[in-house]
């Protein structure tokens, strides 16, 4: 049963719902803590106010094997992002504003669409900065039928007071350990204390669902999976990162250490990220993930977007 089932039963979904609300007016739904009041029209770093954009929705088959199943992740990617990755593969997306504005009601319609078409799981792509909003939809969706799973699919730059909002409601979290740098990070996403903020997300985000469950299909129910893309020359700080986890998370997190990096939007700006990730750099940091004590290594698959 999907976990948000108990609370929308509860009336407690409602008190979230306004809760998360309340976070638009000077906003601080993500770290950025831009202070611009949302629910007046005005846009912080995300370029997103109170209202909803959404990119595209559809079964999703590219997606790791716990989530993707025999008919797909119900995947629905929302425009914008809070933050400014100079080689993000989907920035007509996340940085030019490709989508369409949508109405709540148009959201909840979305999640049991992609329910009825047999998907396993809602995967919100890059949700952050549309939480409130998300949840405003959801309680909507739930009465209408909806019971899939959610997956909460960001790039880790999260607050830790919005994430505990969503004790309760996301079953799935999975986001992005980029770097472990904070200069890197500031130089290539744009965004201060990246790792710092990042780490304590992902803690946030394991202490409510802990370790990825999956049933006798092999698909996903509950838990955390990370992903961690391997830059060129070591940007991402990969030893830094699955020490991390193994040390500080846990042993078991599910890890996708992924080897599709491309140059691609502004990263040719940048001479260490001209280039595509070596063989010989993925592996590595594959080896360094098993000598952490890293021990569920997601099997490596060409097609994964990510914001």
């Amino acid at each position: 049963m999907a976990a948000y089932l108990s609370l929308y039963h509860s009336g407690k979904l409602a008190e979230r719902v306004e809760a998360a609300r309340s976070l638009l007016q000077d906003c601080h739904v993500c770290p950025r803590h831009c202070g611009v009041d949302r629910l007046n029209g005005e846009l912080g770093k995300c370029r997103t106010s109170a209202e909803i954009i959404v990119s595209s929705y559809a079964p999703h088959f590219g997606e790791e094997a716990p989530l993707v199943g025999r008919n797909g992740s119900g995947t629905i990617f929302f425009t914008n992002c809070n933050l400014r990755c100079v080689f993000c593969q989907n920035y007509s997306i996340s940085q030019l504003g490709e989508g369409e504005k949508v109405s709540k009601e148009e959201l909840a319609h979305m999640m049991l669409s992609l329910q009825t078409k047999g998907c396993h799981n809602i995967n919100l792509v890059s949700p952050t900065h549309v939480v409130p909003q998300i949840l405003e939809a959801l309680g909507i969706a739930v009465k209408s039928g909806l019971r899939l799973p959610l997956v909460y699919n960001s790039g880790g730059y999260d607050s830790v007071e919005t994430l505990r909002l969503l004790d309760g409601i996301v079953d799935i979290y999975m986001p992005d350990m980029k770097y472990s740098d904070e200069k890197t990070a500031e130089k290539l996403s744009g965004v201060e204390n990246y790792p710092a903020i990042n780490r304590a997300a992902v803690k946030e985000m394991h202490r409510q669902v802990g370790d990825l469950q999956i049933d006798e299909d092999g698909i996903a129910q509950r838990g955390l999976l990370v992903r961690h893309l391997v830059l060129p020359h070591g940007l991402a700080g990969t030893k830094e990162v699955v020490d991390f986890l193994a040390n500080e998370v846990s042993p078991d997190t599910y890890v996708n250490i992924m080897a599709q990096y491309h140059p691609c939007h502004k990263a040719f700006r940048f001479p260490s990220l001209s280039r595509r990730t070596s063989a010989v750099e993925f592996q590595e940091a594959v080896v360094l993930a098993g000598q952490a004590g890293l021990n569920r290594l997601d099997q490596p698959r060409p097609l994964l977007l990510r914001l």
